[in-house]
């Protein structure tokens, strides 16, 4: 019984299958420019393929404290990569495709719960940490991929544009995710090191972690300062602000589309 229960802990989930066909798909859409509007194909493949890359963070946590002794991460479901077995769904996909939606913005999700008592060493704790936030950095690396190897000869440019909006969206999310913020991976990273006193002291404070850095984005000069960081990566990634921005563009279907852009037709 154990055995039969540890196995389908670790099945993937036929829900998680559908979210990377619905993002192979849509992304065939926009590369073969087979619908219409292929705005509203960039809207699927993108918000498809970064709910693809939120269950790739969460299950990044939850697979490094599997091996770092954490076994009860499998009987949780955290890794059948089903975004609904989360300990908190409306954190870790809900809230962040929203603020996609409306703000073009990788919000980092909620992570996993993890039962830390079970780990021993300081190294693996920061590493179980720090899986969520690589994971957005390689998901960033594959995006850009084309534009660093100088491959786009032959990319639609609809595709591209796609390619480097939901680039922005990994970057932007695994920068913020590594801020040593309560209640943030970049915290868990350098929490093992801490006093067990200032330990005591911040913990009441993780819950608002994340507002509290998100409110800070709203402050012009600290959020001209982050995006004007993020451009820097992009453009070291051959990935323009040009780009990001008609990305951004054609994923609001629902707006009357820039014409510098021109992704259809």
């Amino acid at each position: 019984m154990t055995t039969g229960t540890t196995t389908a802990g670790r099945r993937i989930s036929p829900v998680f299958v559908a979210i990377v066909a619905i993002t192979a798909v849509s992304g065939w859409a926009v590369w073969a420019g087979f619908a219409e509007q292929t705005t509203f194909a960039v809207f699927l493949f993108v918000t498809a393929a970064w709910i693809v890359s939120l269950c790739l963070h969460e299950y990044a946590h939850a697979r490094t404290a599997l091996h770092s002794g954490d076994t009860t991460v499998s009987t949780k479901g955290y890794l059948t990569l089903n975004p609904f077995a989360y300990t908190h769904a409306l954190l870790s996909i809900v809230l962040p495709v929203l603020f996609v939606i409306m703000g073009g913005i990788g919000l980092p999700g909620g992570a996993v719960f993890i039962e830390r008592g079970r780990i021993r060493g300081r190294w693996r704790h920061s590493l179980i940490s720090a899986a969520g936030p690589l994971t957005n950095v390689l998901f960033a690396l594959v995006c850009t991929a084309p534009f660093w190897l100088d491959a786009l000869d032959g990319v639609p440019v609809a595709f591209r544009y796609a390619l480097g909006f939901l680039a922005l969206l990994q970057v932007t999310a695994a920068i913020l995710n590594s801020v040593p913020v309560p209640g943030l991976d970049g915290y868990g990273v350098i929490e093992p090191w801490l006093s067990h006193s200032l330990r005591r002291t911040v913990e009441p404070f993780a819950p608002f972690g994340l507002i509290a850095v998100f409110g800070l984005l709203w402050v012009p000069e600290v959020n001209a300062a982050f995006f004007d960081a993020i451009d820097a990566i992009l453009r070291s990634l051959g990935v323009s602000e040009f780009e990001t921005y008609c990305g951004l563009d054609a994923y609001r279907f629902w707006q009357t589309p820039n014409p510098v852009c021109a992704v259809n037709g």
